[in-house]
């Protein structure tokens, strides 16, 4: 009976296999890299270190014409994120993030073009960037865009929970109706302390004319504590040199309520160079008045070498 038993599951599990073989694909990419930075007023010791990223990604085709595909990435050999994506064709995509998912207001916080970092990245001190609105773990993104020949539209559903004490929404609608133009617009409200309602509206646009882009972003944050809100704006240009070779030059500025606190002033020029499946690129930030403090100035830069296999 025994050997019954072993006989059948091992069929079984044949069966298993062989069925999924013939209804999904599974891919896994990666890539690998080596970074330097260091700065101004901080202690890096050996500027160097490592990153490296696994992602697994799964799809397969449902016998209604839609399609479902799973993704999970593994960074420094971490859970860094996962979902799950239903593809309903004309009726758009539902994605369930189960780990490190966002909405527009995330996505499209600094849209402005860079061939490597943000003008407030890299240096010490944490400079204020733009709020991340919603984001976190176990939350609902939609996004569909065949209602109208350019537009996108996406609302993010990030229900109550760890993190959240109630449940927030996000919309967002993009634009790119007309060639090399991109207009974002997005909003919402995000509710993860308890007592404290804040608002994010993000606007940012770019457009691209032969080898320039230019981009300008407008983001707003209104929070119910006092003293607590600010305006973000940034504005970037990037030059590709060539196929292999861009620039780029980003200001970004925060404008803070508190009016004990002056405004927090950043520039930045990136590159980022390929050849096949090597990317060389880099940055030299320097960020005024960090956190609205005056006379707080820093600088910071990092070189990056990744492979992608």
């Amino acid at each position: 009976m025994d050997k019954l038993k072993k006989v059948g599951l091992t069929a079984l599990g044949t069966a298993l296999v062989s069925s999924a073989s013939f209804a999904a694909e599974l891919t896994v990419t990666g890539s690998a890299g080596m970074t330097l930075s260091g700065g101004d007023n901080t202690v890096t010791g050996n500027g160097w270190t490592q990153s490296d990223t696994l992602t697994f990604a799964g799809s397969a085709d449902l016998d209604n014409g839609m399609s479902v595909s799973t993704s999970m990435a593994i960074d420094g050999g971490s859970m860094d994120a996962n979902s799950l994506t239903l593809n309903m064709n004309d009726l758009g995509t539902l994605k369930f993030a189960g780990v490190d998912g966002s909405g527009p207001v995330a996505q499209w916080d600094d849209i402005t073009p860079t061939a490597n970092e943000e003008a407030y990245a890299l240096v010490a001190g944490s400079p204020t960037g733009p709020d991340g609105g919603v984001a976190g773990n176990q939350n609902f993104n939609y996004t569909n865009s065949t209602m109208m020949d350019g537009v996108t539209v996406m609302v993010h559903y990030q229900p109550s929970g760890t993190g959240e004490v109630q449940s927030t929404t996000e919309l967002g609608i993009q634009y790119t109706g007309i060639e090399g133009l991109d207009v974002r617009l997005a909003g919402g409200d995000n509710e993860d302390t308890a007592g404290v309602t804040k608002e994010n509206t993000v606007i940012g646009v770019t457009y691209a004319i032969d080898a320039f882009t230019v981009g300008m972003q407008a983001n707003e944050f209104d929070s119910s504590t006092a003293n607590a809100d600010n305006e973000f704006n940034a504005y970037g240009v990037s030059y590709a040199v060539s196929e292999d070779l861009s620039i780029s030059y980003n200001v970004a500025s925060t404008d803070f309520e508190n009016s004990t606190l002056e405004d927090q002033d950043s520039q930045g020029m990136s590159f980022s160079y390929t050849n096949g499946s090597v990317t060389l690129s880099g940055s030299m930030n320097e960020v005024d008045n960090i956190q609205g403090a005056s006379a707080t100035d820093n600088t910071g830069y990092e070189l990056n070498i990744a492979f992608a296999f």
